[in-house]
């Protein structure tokens, strides 16, 4: 089996041969380094992360309110961010291989991925940051894709990228690599499951450091992280979530690129597909989308006929500041009308004391309205007769002690 190959101290040697200059490391401090902080604490992904972000009005009020948070789930430690000292290890090291931290609010994160409810709340990029603010159309497809597929994919590749696209995919192998190698001339980015110095799979390491010199790698994963299988559903709503649409290229019935088909519907973005032959198994999910709705695609004019390459929009994200604001009362309850429509603003506020008048009522009625699979909230308010400010409070409770996971489209499962 084909080992995960750490990437070598080569970025400076890429940068030298290129005459890149590295890009300088942004100060990681004030609500910067809190939310990076926030970010990396066990228990937190990213949908707790903005809505605690949103509650509390700064990453640092959020660290501070954490341990009220665990004593009333009901758990004798809560979560441990990580020491400020780590993040900035993890940022010197990333530095050195000629990359640094994308924090979300900061004015180059994607302005297209920071409007998906579970946008990653910190990224390592490696490579060229500028390309974020392309135009971004995501090319996937099969891993064990045919001759013809690589072919097509590369061809559609090479042409949506002399048209002002940049190509994003996941590096993996078949339709993935095609991709990359075809559009490298005109821009493209690499989103990983794990570490962004992590090369997976290992053949792909001379595309992989093309990419860092001549495009961008990203991952939301810490430096050195190893890719598991349940990294990558998470990787691929990122890809879809940076990109105007999504173009697969040979899918199977039941294969990641059908994911990020369907992640990308689900985040408003355009799907596209390449016909298939109805013979070959690996088509069976592609002509699937097209049953589905999907637009058709046989040449780059099908994909441009329903997307206009245009300068992407300056990012929404509030800004982060070098130092935690001073945040009023007024002001936050201002920022909580503004995200929630005012009805559930409350939650972490006033649900506590309902919570403990009803013990533990509440979290185990949510439990048993949950299996592995992921449910709507919406579904497991109607399910469980609960008020959203008292579910929205207890989903926290539940995800801070380990036992659910918040997915994206307001989705919640069992862990």
């Amino acid at each position: 089996m084909n080992a995960v190959m750490p990437l070598p101290l080569l970025a400076r040697l890429a940068d030298i041969a290129t005459g890149r200059t590295p890009p300088p490391a942004a100060t990681l401090a004030g609500e910067r380094l809190a939310r990076a902080r926030l970010a990396r604490t066990p228990r937190i992904g990213p949908v707790t992360f903005h809505e605690m972000l949103g509650h509390y009005g700064t990453a640092a009020a959020a660290l501070d309110a954490l341990p009220s948070l665990a004593r009333r789930a009901g758990f004798a430690q809560a979560p441990v961010a990580p020491p400020a000292t780590a993040l900035h290890r993890e940022a010197e090291a990333l530095a050195a291989r000629g990359g640094r931290f994308i924090v979300h609010g900061d004015a180059d994160y994607p302005a297209g991925l920071a409007q998906i409810a579970d946008a990653p709340p910190l990224l390592s990029a490696i490579g060229d940051p500028a390309l974020l603010k392309r135009p971004l159309l995501a090319v996937v497809g099969a891993r064990n894709a045919s001759t013809n597929g690589r072919r097509v994919a590369a061809t559609l590749a090479h042409d949506l990228g002399a048209g002002g696209f940049a190509i994003v995919s996941g590096l993996a192998r078949g339709i993935d690599t095609a991709a990359h190698q075809a559009s490298l001339g005109t821009g493209t980015i690499a989103v990983l499951a794990g570490g962004v110095d992590v090369i997976y799979p290992p053949e792909n390491a001379d595309l992989y450091r093309a990419l860092a010199a001549q495009g961008l790698v990203l991952s939301e994963a810490p430096l050195g992280a190893v890719p598991q299988a349940r990294h990558f559903p998470r990787r691929n709503r990122i890809v879809s979530g940076l990109a105007q649409g999504v173009l697969v290229v040979e899918a199977a019935l039941q294969s990641g690129s059908l994911i990020t088909a369907r992640q990308a519907a689900d985040q408003g973005r355009d799907v596209f597909a390449v016909p298939g032959s109805p013979l070959d198994p690996r088509c069976r999910g592609s002509n699937q989308l097209l049953r589905d709705g999907a637009h058709l695609v046989e040449t780059a004019a099908d994909v441009r006929a329903h997307l206009r390459p245009e300068p992407t929009p300056a990012a929404s994200t509030a800004p982060v500041v070098a130092a935690s604001p001073t945040v009023t009362k007024s002001d936050r309850a201002a920022h909580r009308r503004d995200r929630t429509g005012g009805g559930a603003a409350t939650a972490l506020d006033a649900a506590p004391q309902s919570i403990e008048k009803q013990g533990d009522s509440i979290p185990e009625r949510l439990l048993a309205c949950l299996g592995h699979s992921p449910t709507p909230v919406d579904e497991v308010i109607r399910e469980c007769h609960v008020s959203p400010a008292l579910v929205t409070a207890a989903l926290l409770d539940l995800e801070l002690s380990g036992r659910v996971e918040r997915l994206q489209g307001n989705m919640v499962a069992l862990i």
